[in-house]
Parts: C-alpha cells; sequence; structure tokens
C-alpha cells in the first residue's frame, strides 16, 4: 500500500479503484460476513436442512408435524459504525509507510463498503486527548469528509502518554445504541484501557484494529543507533551490534504481544493486526474470515449435546505452529533515528 496523500477524492477514488473493485471479485459483493445488523423480525417457516442453526427450530411445529422445521428471520441490515481512531505521535512511525497512512486507508475502505449498503458510519479521533466527534451519517461524500478531517490533521511532535481509556470511554457516551465499533490503534498506552474496552464490547459489537510495523517487534543489526520516544521525545544511545540486545528486545516484545492478546480475549472483542507492509485487501479479507468464525462459533453454540461433544473433542486437538514473526508484533513506541558508527 502507498501512503495516504493527495486529496480525498483523489485517495478514495484510488482505493475504490484498487481496493474495492478487487474486494468484490473475491467476495462477489457479498459484505454479509463483515456488515451484520442487529435486529431480526420473524419471515417464515421451512424445513430444517443440514447446517442449519439448531437454535432456530421452532419446536411446537416440530412437535405437531413430526418433521423439524425453523424459523427464518429478516435481519435488520442498516449498521450504525464508528472508528475510534488513535492518531497519537506513536502512529507516526512506520518502517514502509506510517501506521496513521495505514489506518487513514483501512477506515476510507471500511467506511465506503459500509456506506455503500445504506449504512451509517461516525469517528472519534484522539490526538493527545479527544478533539473531535464525527457524528454518523452516511453517503460517500461523508466518508470523504471524515478521509479530510483525517488527511489534513497536523502530526503531534510531543504529547502526553496515550490513555486510550480516555478514547473508549468517550464512545461508551457518544453512541448509546448497540453499533459495530472499530478501535483502530497500536495500542501503546498507559494500562488500564482493558476495562473500558470490555465495559465497550458488553453494548456494541467492538473490533480491535492494532497497527503495527515489523521494527516494533525484531530490530536489525544497524550498528549503534539513537532511538527516540515518539511520544516523550526521551532519547536512548543503543548498540543494535549486539545480539543479547536484540534478543531481550525480541523476548520484551513478546511478551508485551502476550499480553495484548490476552486482553483482547478478556475483554471479548475480535483483534485484526494491519502491519504497515500489509496488503490492505489481504487484510479485509481477514476480517472477512474472522468474523464469518464469530458468526459460527455463535452457531455451535446452540449445538444439541452429542453433537457438542464431537466439536469439543476436535477442539482439545493441538493447535497449529504459528509463525512467530509474523504474528508476534510488539508494542513499542520508539522511532529509529539517526545511526551513528
Amino acid at each position: 500500500m502507498s501512503a495516504s496523500t493527495g486529496t480525498p477524492e483523489s485517495v478514495l477514488r484510488r482505493l475504490e479503484w484498487t481496493v474495492l473493485r478487487r474486494l468484490d471479485g473475491v467476495l462477489h459483493g457479498d459484505y454479509r460476513t463483515l456488515i451484520r445488523g442487529h435486529g431480526l423480525d420473524f419471515a417464515d417457516l421451512r424445513e430444517y436442512v443440514y447446517h442449519d442453526d439448531v437454535r432456530h427450530i421452532d419446536w411446537n411445529v416440530t412437535a405437531r408435524l413430526q418433521t423439524p422445521y425453523v424459523r427464518e428471520y429478516n435481519e435488520e441490515r442498516e449498521v450504525a459504525a464508528w472508528f475510534l481512531l488513535d492518531l497519537s505521535p506513536s502512529v507516526e512511525f512506520g518502517s514502509t509507510q506510517l501506521k496513521r497512512s495505514v489506518a487513514t486507508e483501512f477506515v476510507a475502505v471500511l467506511a465506503r463498503i459500509l456506506t455503500r449498503h445504506g449504512n451509517r458510519v461516525g469517528a472519534v479521533l484522539y490526538g493527545d486527548r479527544v478533539d473531535t466527534v464525527i457524528p454518523a451519517r452516511s453517503g460517500r461524500r461523508h466518508v470523504m469528509h471524515l478521509m479530510h478531517r483525517m488527511l489534513t490533521r497536523p502530526a503531534l511532535a510531543r504529547s502526553e502518554v496515550t490513555d486510550l481509556r480516555v478514547l473508549l470511554q468517550t464512545a461508551y457516551r457518544v453512541a448509546p445504541r448497540r453499533s459495530l465499533m472499530f478501535v483502530i490503534s497500536d495500542f501503546i498506552s498507559t494500562p488500564g484501557w482493558s476495562e473500558p474496552l470490555a465495559h465497550l464490547a458488553q453494548r456494541h459489537d467492538v473490533v480491535a484494529v492494532r497497527l503495527y510495523d515489523p521494527l516494533e517487534t525484531h530490530l536489525p543489526d544497524l550498528g549503534l543507533l539513537v532511538i527516540q520516544d515518539a511520544e516523550t521525545g526521551e532519547q536512548l544511545f543503543v548498540d543494535t551490534h549486539d545480539g543479547s540486545f536484540r534478543r531481550r528486545f525480541a523476548q520484551a516484545a513478546e511478551k508485551r504481544e502476550a499480553e495484548l492478546r490476552a486482553a483482547f480475549r478478556a475483554a471479548g472483542v475480535d483483534a485484526l493486526e494491519l502491519a504497515t507492509d500489509d496488503d490492505l485487501v489481504d487484510a479485509i479479507l481477514r476480517f472477512a474470515d474472522l468474523r464469518k468464525r464469530r458468526s459460527q462459533l455463535a452457531t455451535g453454540g446452540g449445538l444439541p449435546r452429542h453433537l457438542q461433544a464431537s466439536v469439543d473433542a476436535g477442539a482439545n486437538k493441538p493447535a497449529p505452529e504459528v509463525d512467530g514473526n509474523r504474528t508476534s508484533r510488539a508494542l513499542r513506541r520508539w522511532s529509529l533515528g539517526v545511526s551513528r558508527p
């Protein structure tokens, strides 16, 4: 992905041609795995077929006709989606492109997908505090307005350490009705944000979109470097040629990674990792797969006992080994400075 430069119109048009057209080809315009309404209206009854959700069986009709029947529902399609954007100084870093550019393009594509289907999108922007709330509306013009606010927003040279609790608590007050919430951040913050995140997830359908850069996990051997905290300005002089230092850095990154994922699980939210070197289409397809699996898991919750036993037996099988170089991404706000021999 290239950096997000140009006017909102030119950036959105480029993304519509390079990303949305490819997604339309892969998903065939079916975005139901991404966009799900929160209301259901009874539509009809029909005979049960394999793979139907057993929770929808109408047991009264089934007992009368001696044949399993399921209820069909019309889903309320309109969704209000909110983008909770962490635009603190730590997102102004990236080895391929800035994390902020990745966030801008992700928001533009998801907002356009949502508004094309008549849904409304809004945003809450955080720099060193929550300073902008964009009400949820629909339409392409509104998407361009949202992008304009992101693209023209000046980068903060310095700030206090990010506190995501403020962003999450503000979102809870701004959106009283159930909505789809995207928390887009590198999650480099003071501790204590997991509880407000769980509180938000009790009311809303929350997806944590984590921005990261590969250099935040594994430091290359570049010799002596000055590294600087992007938020506080604190500087350190380090020797990246020292193998033990790089190993300690990677171990600390692994630990932070485990803590972050544990916090997402405890809060009960879906999590999507978005790297600065990711292909945006691949990232959104991963998100679609994430939503599909979430829906399947919800369906599996109503299986009969004898079928649930089979599912539980499969769940106890050892998980496949995961490539740590791709999935282990550290929480670090250090940006690389000037190398000095």
